[in-house]
């Protein structure tokens, strides 16, 4: 059982990317996916979460209109599209496994490996 997030990167101010959460060993249909991101000396910030149910999606004011996220259970992975990417956002990236979206850790049951991004010029 595992998911692994991967995509990040060295991005320039204003551009984007994606990052991708891929599950394996099990089936993500039934479980909602948060981003969370730690900067170097700061706390984890939850970013976004995807519910199992179409709809349910949530992100943190810092993102919103900014990032999107989405799934595609056919592949089992969720995606965080990244857009106007700023040097704040500069962190790892990590996705975890929730039985129901929330926006503290404690929500969250699995984590996967986490993914550099960083912004910057």
């Amino acid at each position: 059982v595992q998911l692994q997030a991967s995509g990040g990167g060295l991005v320039q101010p204003g551009g984007s990317q994606r990052l991708s959460c891929a599950a394996s060993g099990f089936a993500l249909d039934d479980y909602g996916i948060g981003w969370f991101r730690q900067a170097p000396g700061k706390e984890r910030e939850w970013v976004s979460c995807i519910g199992s149910v179409p709809g349910l999606i949530y992100y943190a004011d810092s993102v919103k209109g900014r990032f999107t996220i989405s799934r595609d259970n056919a592949k089992n992975t969720v995606y965080l599209q990244m857009r106007s990417l700023e040097p704040e956002d500069t962190a790892v990236y990590l996705c975890a496994l929730t039985g129901s979206c929330g926006n503290s850790s404690g929500a969250y049951g699995f984590w996967g490996q986490g993914t550099q991004v960083t912004v910057s010029s």
